[in-house]
């Protein structure tokens, strides 16, 4: 079981928007070829990160920029804007036990009760990265293939 990939795709794009949309329009179709996705799959990610208050992108026209600054976008909040449901996912309890077995009946609330402190640490491990770190250890990689 894991995170998909969506949030790794949707970081991308917003270092890519931090790096260029002062300088030119980014669209779906320019965010497409940095990442590798199908601009289908791109325009889904924006709009969850629009929707999540992190991007601005005007109607028809596209051109994407950041809401905010970079030190005030967190992980978190980019995970969650993409994949709602990810830790839920991430530390899932299977969903049919059986009501008859003693186990089964009980297994949710015992394994909720073990889950919810550590989904709570992801969250809270997550919240402390800010994109600015990404974008600046994006620069020392890009530093250093010079």
């Amino acid at each position: 079981m894991q995170i998909s990939k969506k949030c790794s795709v949707a970081l991308h794009c917003l270092v890519f928007i931090h790096e260029y949309g002062a300088q030119q329009k980014v669209t779906s179709e320019l965010l497409s070829l940095s990442t590798g996705c199908n601009p289908v799959t791109i325009r889904g990610l924006m709009s969850a990160l629009k929707k999540a208050g992190l991007v601005t992108i005007p109607f028809g026209t596209g051109g994407a920029q950041l809401a905010l600054p970079p030190e005030q976008i967190d992980l978190y909040s980019v995970c969650r804007a993409v994949e709602p449901d990810a830790l839920e996912k991430l530390m899932g309890v299977h969903g049919s036990p059986s009501p008859l077995c003693p186990v089964g009946r009980n297994i949710r609330a015992v394994l909720e009760r073990s889950y919810e402190p550590l989904r709570e640490d992801l969250k809270a491990s997550l919240k402390k990265i800010k994109l600015r770190q990404i974008v600046d250890a994006y620069h020392e990689a890009a530093q250093s293939e010079r």
